[in-house]
């Protein structure tokens, strides 16, 4: 049997466990679009608990974009340390917020091809915005959700872009939100890159990583 026909029953499984809030998934400050982009900036290789206090801190400072383009990247740089390439977000911030301002008014757009013209966006973050900000769906491929989505054999892809095209091909519309959220969690506690915890996963069952290991015993 195909491991797509499966996907209601991975995706039931992965609510059960992971249900409530729980789940140690990415925090984005509340559910304005303006605040899921910029955490999700933020968030580019970096830890979550890293991230959610480094967007508290900017968000006091700046909760709208005006507030943000007026901010010295040094002043940046100390609100959102020590989050990945701290440097290099400070300065790409301030601008960020300018083209939301001269394009679109301050408002963040909410299409795919508009978000990834906005500085330091890809399809990654413009899909979380989407999905998070605007409850649009989107399927939002981060490396949890590649990795996965892989391992569960319902694609065989080598890179986020490809996993991105071939997700939103097999797995059904009404999923699309909430794959990422439900990746995440089982990848940061379960399914890890290295050593994943497979006894006991939720998932298991459908799991090709563990089926090769126990064709191989």
């Amino acid at each position: 049997m195909s491991p797509r026909k499966h996907i209601p029953d991975i995706v039931r499984a992965l609510r059960r466990a992971y249900r409530s809030g729980d789940a140690p998934v990415k925090g984005m400050p509340g559910p304005s679009p303006f605040r899921v982009l910029i955490s999700t900036v933020l968030s580019t290789r970096t830890q979550d608990p890293v991230t959610a206090a480094a967007s508290a801190r900017l968000f006091e400072r700046a909760s709208e974009p005006a507030a943000l383009a007026r901010l010295a990247p040094r002043a940046i740089e100390k609100l959102i340390y020590p989050v990945g390439f701290y440097h290099t977000k400070a300065a790409l911030l301030p601008s960020l917020a300018r083209t939301l301002l001269e394009r679109w008014d301050g408002q963040v757009p909410s299409t795919l091809d508009e978000l990834v013209c906005l500085p330091g966006v890809g399809r990654k973050v413009a899909n979380i915005v989407l999905s998070r900000g605007f409850g649009i769906p989107a399927v939002a491929v981060d490396t949890h959700v590649f990795r996965i989505s892989n391992r569960l054999g319902l694609v065989r892809t080598r890179t986020p872009e490809k996993t991105e095209e071939r997700l939103r091909k097999v797995l059904p519309e009404p999923y699309w939100i909430e794959w990422n959220a439900l990746l995440v969690a089982h990848g940061q506690t379960v399914c890890r890159p290295q050593n994943p915890l497979c006894d006991g996963c939720p998932v298991s069952r459908w799991c090709l990583r563990i089926g090769v290991a126990r064709t191989r015993r």
